[in-house]
């Protein structure tokens, strides 16, 4: 019988990209609308620095444990625990950890338009 939802804990996510900081739980809950991602920096440790052009895609990044800062367009912005950040496709951001870490969950899909899932993540 297939259930109409899918579970699971961040844990049992394997961890990826540098350092093991990324764990892609769009692909492991079978999402197809936006992708979501968890991201769990080590202190003082410094996230992917990217945009989303090529995608098109709008991006919200919302705080769950720690603190830092979000470098975007150049600016330093400070963030803690609880804190939403939103970003336009063409605005180019990334998350530094504090010294307690930073934890996050991204969410993002192209504005206007149905989510395609792209690459592994």
């Amino acid at each position: 019988m297939n259930a109409g939802y899918s579970k699971l804990n961040v844990e049992d996510v394997e961890g990826a990209g540098p350092g093991g900081a990324f764990r892609f739980v769009r692909r492991e809950l079978g999402v197809q609308a936006f992708g979501v991602n968890w991201v769990e920096l080590q202190p003082k440790a410094e996230g992917h620095e990217h945009h989303e052009r090529d995608s098109g895609q709008e991006e919200v990044a919302v705080v769950v444990a720690g603190s830092g800062t979000y470098r975007i367009d150049g600016q330093e912005v400070a963030v803690r625990a609880g804190d939403f950040l939103r970003f336009d496709p063409e605005t180019v951001r990334c998350p530094v950890a504090g010294p307690q870490g930073l934890t996050l969950v991204t969410i993002g899909a192209p504005r206007g338009e149905a989510y395609a899932p792209r690459g592994p993540f």
